[in-house]
């Protein structure tokens, strides 16, 4: 792939930092480290009370990247993860949008190879398999598996689709429709709110990232999980009364398998 600076090919990475100075640092490392080298890092710090911005600032500092290659937004008011990637969607300036998570985990050739799908597969918007990690990034050995496809109806009832595994092309795909409504399970509604305009995702096998989930996250709160998805069927998908109920099962089994 031609890794030649260009604004057709450059990707824009947007994080959302909000107290995450155990991680931050490793992050920007992680993006340093691809194999595919056009991008800019968008660093959205959520009003940090700790010295995150401290350390993000160290990192650039040090980087043998160029500036260029930086965008660091400073937030006065703590809004929560979907605004600030919306924050960081308005200065992005990448043809192609990726998400990450300061917590999760790319490896070296997550972003060379979505890319190389997506334009093999003429997509607009991608996602790929993922792996659990424990709390220090540690390999589970429980990876998710992703369909090739994936459109608004099947996605109801599987809520496969990771954040920082997602590459939008905004050369084909409205980049508002890419913008997250400020609800609880933003990143759901927003997959959802892309493929009922008629988009169909394209799944990549591959687990080239890892979803750090530490062990007392195995005990979440179940309940609260069902009345977010029962919520995101009524409102945001549409649906009546019976349908909800077959695609939650739906949800709930599969959500259970993945996770065990």
């Amino acid at each position: 792939m031609n890794n030649k600076p260009g604004i057709d090919d450059k990707v824009s990475i947007i994080v959302p930092v909000h107290n995450a100075r155990d991680y931050i640092a490793n992050t920007i490392k992680m993006v340093e480290a691809q194999t595919y080298t056009n991008w800019e890092l968008v660093l959205v710090d959520d009003a940090s009370t700790d010295d995150s911005v401290e350390i993000i600032t160290s990192a650039i500092e040090e980087s043998s990247f160029s500036q260029e290659h930086f965008v660091l937004i400073l937030k006065n008011k703590n809004e929560k993860a979907a605004a600030a990637r919306n924050t960081g969607l308005d200065r992005a300036s990448g043809r192609y949008i990726a998400f990450l998570d300061a917590d999760d985990v790319w490896l070296p050739e997550k972003l060379q190879k979505e890319l190389e799908f997506m334009k093999k597969e003429r997509a607009s918007f991608v996602f790929m398999s993922y792996e659990f990690g424990d709390e220090d990034a540690k390999l589970t050995g429980k990876i998710v598996r992703v369909p090739d496809s994936l459109d608004f109806k099947h996605a109801l009832s599987r809520t496969v689709i990771f954040t920082s595994t997602t590459l939008f092309d905004t050369k084909h795909l409205d980049k508002k429709l890419i913008y997250m409504p400020l609800i609880e399970s933003e990143d759901t509604a927003t997959w959802w709110s892309i493929l009922k305009t008629g988009v169909i995702a394209r799944g990549l096998d591959e687990p080239l990232v890892i979803y750090r989930r530490p062990a007392h996250s195995l005990s979440s709160n179940k309940l609260v999980a069902i009345k977010r998805i029962w919520r995101l069927y009524r409102e945001i998908a549409k649906l009546n009364v019976f349908s909800s109920l077959v695609n939650l099962v739906g949800w709930a089994y599969r959500a259970t398998v993945r996770r065990i």
